[in-house]
């Protein structure tokens, strides 16, 4: 499993580390909310545990840009702020659970086991289009020919395809939820991103084709089975 730490207390997020990393836990640790942004939007994480009282940027507006994004990978806000309203506000802007501090370690896990588990049992975890499936938890995406995980901007340029395929998704956009707090991203690198995902789909003998609209955007169609 892949988690993201995010927790300025470096004490803690050392001890963390290693609690995590005993469960055989891949843990990557960032210490402020901007560089948490940073490491969302790369992608690829099983769960992220969140503290609130973090620097630069504090951790409900890092939840709330994490969601806004499209992001569903499974939170845990990690907090010591134990008031009902902060729950509460934790939960209402897309947290999956909250645990206070101090926590004990084991009930940690416990919860970070049962989110994902959660998450990869929902019925709208997977998109599925002709022969091709889009693992929402898990950003695989796959056919009966083989599966592909996709790096964090492809899944979610995949994602916003597959929601509605025969809507074309327009580049401004793809630049909202792809490219969230970047300015200025050419429609060239848009194009790059397709590209990858054509050849994966290529890979997989999928079904499915990206279309693109000349300096508008892309929609998915549907041909014959493979």
């Amino acid at each position: 499993m892949r988690l993201l730490l995010i927790e300025d207390e470096r004490s803690l997020a050392c001890a963390l580390e290693t609690i995590l990393s005993d469960k055989g836990c891949l843990v990557e640790t960032v210490y402020d909310g901007k560089e948490a942004l940073r490491a969302a939007s790369a992608g690829g994480y099983d769960a992220i545990v969140l503290d609130l009282m973090l620097p630069k940027e504090d951790g409900f507006s890092v939840l709330k840009k994490i969601r806004k994004s499209g992001d569903v990978t499974p939170i845990l806000i990690l907090s010591a702020r134990a008031e009902v309203e902060d729950r509460i506000q934790g939960l209402d802007h897309g947290a999956d659970d909250y645990l206070t501090k101090p926590f004990d370690p084991q009930e940690l896990w416990a919860r970070i086991r049962a989110m994902t588990r959660r998450q990869a049992r929902l019925p709208d975890s997977l998109l599925s289009l002709g022969n091709t499936v889009l693992n929402r938890s898990t950003h695989e995406l796959s056919s009966k020919h083989g599966s592909h995980i996709l790096s964090n901007k492809e899944y979610r340029m995949m994602e916003l395809l597959m929601i509605q395929p025969a809507r074309m998704v327009t580049l401004d956009r793809l630049r909202e939820v792809v490219w969230t707090g970047e300015e200025n991203v050419d429609s060239s690198v848009i194009w790059t991103y397709i590209s990858y995902l054509r050849k994966k789909l290529k890979a997989l003998e999928s079904n499915i084709s990206i279309i693109a609209i000349r300096n508008t955007g892309y929609s998915l169609e549907v041909g014959d089975d493979t």
